[in-house]
């Protein structure tokens, strides 16, 4: 497995020098303001990915405040309860995406978010707690507790959350390969923790936040 230097050296040469690969990289958040997130705005996060699945992600974006006012305000207890009767409205509503799936998705994860906010006093405090280098555990927790938040969206929404932690890209995933970590897209538990074991290496020898090393790996290939 290469070294982190080695891989900077790789996405610097591709992208211009390491000033800007500087640019490209995310921005994170400090633990106590994820924490302080309220369980709103992940809801909104999550709903927001979650319709852009499959879809043009600039077209959702340009219809969110339609989005928010339709879910009104995505006041996790109200929609937790939704009734049969909202739901149906909804998916007759034009200010949102009418996919019931997608619908459905969102209420269970404001039954998800309540719950957990309840024990942790805050989803955000339940994330901001959540140990660096056990990263893609939390990703795994995301996917089995949560609705539609496997692949790509958990991670996602964690990052526009300004949590520090990668996402699994389809460049992130091509260095991982090429490095001897996995075989390909980590579906299992077994290949999360060997990609966590590879960043907790490269953080070890780099001092970076893990969504700085996630990005210039991608930048890599």
């Amino acid at each position: 497995m290469h070294s982190f230097e080695e891989i900077l050296d790789l996405a610097a040469d591709r992208h211009g020098g390491p000033e800007a690969i500087a640019a490209m990289l995310p921005t994170i958040r400090p633990k106590a303001e994820v924490a302080e997130i309220p369980d709103a705005i992940w809801l909104q996060t999550m709903a927001m990915r979650i319709f852009s699945t499959g879809m043009n992600t600039k077209m959702i974006e340009a219809k969110e405040d339609d989005i928010v006012a339709a879910f009104e305000g995505f006041e996790v207890g109200r929609v937790a309860l939704m009734s049969d009767e909202w739901f149906d409205a909804l998916l007759q509503d034009k200010r949102i995406i009418r996919n019931a799936p997608k619908l459905r998705a969102i209420q269970e994860n404001a039954v998800f978010i309540q719950e957990v906010s309840a024990e942790a006093g805050g989803f955000g405090r339940k994330i901001a707690d959540w140990p660096d280098d056990r990263f893609g555990e939390l990703l795994l927790w995301l996917k089995s507790e949560g609705s539609r938040l496997g692949g790509t969206t958990g991670g996602y929404v964690l990052r526009q959350m300004g949590r520090d932690g990668y996402v699994f890209t389809k460049g992130v995933v091509a260095r991982l390969v090429a490095e001897g970590v996995i075989s390909g897209p980590p579906g299992s538990r077994k290949a999360m923790l060997a990609a966590q074991e590879a960043f907790n290496t490269w953080q070890a020898q780099s001092g970076r936040p893990l969504a700085e090393i996630s990005r210039i790996l991608a930048l890599s290939i």
